[in-house]
């Protein structure tokens, strides 16, 4: 390799389409973030979602600004995360696609959470947020979220999703 150059200015750049190919091995879990408060009832589906720190418990989501439920996630100030079980494929894409947020939240069964936003029954996990902190990259908005509040729905199995499809992911056999 000549002086002054690395590995980066030589190989081509990755194109988007590229990039989301390769996304699409990454399998993650299934999401609806759900929010609620002065800007109203909202919701979206996501997998870009992780633990950050367990000190205090905060997660990060990613959030695409142009989103039809990203002015309500940011006027509001809270989230909760619903984990989606087996069976949540439906609902995953109800509200992942263009339906307007009172037909999205017609099907399954929620309740408020103590920060307002809405959980799901029967979620795997919901975590409930509050959002302490925004940072913008590219398209989207990765929203630091303070949990403030869990609850487990008992469900048995996971969904994910891995190569652009839906999958169940068994949970622990019971003891």
């Amino acid at each position: 390799m000549p002086a002054g150059e690395t590995p980066a200015t030589i190989a081509p750049p990755v194109t988007r389409q590229q990039f989301r190919d390769a996304m699409a091995c990454l399998g993650a879990a299934v999401n609806i973030v759900t929010t609620d408060g002065p800007a109203g009832r909202h919701g979206f589906t996501a997998s870009a979602v992780c633990s950050v720190t367990d000190s205090p418990p905060t997660l990060l989501v990613c959030l695409n600004k142009s989103s039809s439920a990203a002015s309500a996630v940011h006027a509001n100030g809270v989230i909760c995360v619903n984990t989606l079980a087996a069976g949540h494929e439906e609902l995953s894409n109800l509200f992942g696609g263009r339906t307007p947020p009172e037909e999205r939240f017609a099907r399954g069964q929620w309740c408020a959470s103590a920060t307002g936003a809405p959980m799901l029954a029967g979620a795997v996990v919901a975590f409930d947020c509050k959002i302490v902190r925004t940072v913008e990259v590219g398209t989207h908005d990765v929203l630091f979220c303070e949990v403030v509040g869990l609850a487990e729905g008992g469900a048995r199995e996971g969904l994910i999703y891995f190569s652009r499809r839906y999958h169940t992911l068994p949970g622990a056999p019971e003891a």
